[in-house]
């Protein structure tokens, strides 16, 4: 679903496209001396505004299948990295290289090295004068993820005993993913940027003091009620469109 901002800048294009309606029928009544209220400068406006929020639509399809796409990926990585974990506890590795592996294990599923304490435990350690600092060791980020992926491939790669039959479990597998996962992962980044980029520039368009859409919109109709009066059919017609900034 839209946000309300993103709605918002719509709208204002929408109002904007029919107070541009009531100018042209207006006709040559519709004098301003003001360049930018002049109707040509009205229409460009609205065109430029209307391909900023194109823009805008296009990038937000492009990140949000950027998006799917990464977590396409990763929504079956938990069960992987467990049946990997598998594999090489079923070799002859030493106690040494289990720990290894188990703590990048830990930080690639989310998972803590101890339990959590309740709050019951901690204020019994407390009362004992002991310190309690318990600090989640999770790194849930994609960039973290990717690149703890990375540090069991090469774990892996060092460990003569990991020699799995399953093609999905082996190294030449496992590295093909981590590259695809690290594509699907700067996609994400470039698209986020983009949309951003987008939204700064129609934001812009349409909230900059004097020359955007929303100052010229209350310009001109400020302009109509002068011509034909308050209480005129003409400014009626317009009075009631509204055109708000939505990023001042």
């Amino acid at each position: 679903m839209a946000s309300t901002s993103e709605t918002g800048y719509a709208k204002n294009v929408a109002n904007f496209e029919t107070l541009i309606s009531f100018v042209t029928a207006y006709g040559e009544t519709y004098n301003p001396s003001k360049e930018t209220l002049k109707l040509p400068a009205l229409q460009t406006l609205l065109n430029s505004s209307k391909e900023s929020l194109n823009t805008v639509n296009v990038a937000q399809a492009t990140y949000s299948n950027a998006v799917a796409a990464r977590e396409s990926l990763f929504k079956p990585f938990s069960k992987l990295i467990t049946r990997i974990n598998n594999a090489l506890k079923a070799t002859d590795t030493t106690d040494l290289v289990d720990d290894s592996a188990k703590t990048i294990v830990r930080k690639l599923q989310g998972t803590r090295a101890s339990a959590k304490l309740t709050e019951e435990e901690k204020k019994a350690l407390e009362a004992e004068g002991k310190e309690v600092n318990q600090i989640s060791n999770s790194q849930m980020g994609y960039d973290d993820r990717v690149e703890n992926f990375d540090r069991f491939i090469s774990l892996l790669s060092s460990i003569p005993q990991y020699m799995p039959n399953e093609e999905e479990l082996k190294i030449s597998t496992l590295s093909t993913l981590r590259d695809t996962i690290r594509t699907k992962n700067t996609e994400v980044i470039i698209s986020e940027v983009q949309l951003s980029n987008a939204r700064i520039a129609r934001n812009e368009i349409q909230d900059k003091s004097l020359t955007g859409l929303v100052d010229i919109a209350l310009d001109t109709k400020t302009y109509i009620k002068s011509v034909f009066g308050t209480s005129s059919p003409q400014y009626k017609q317009i009075s009631k469109l509204e055109f708000k900034k939505l990023n001042p």
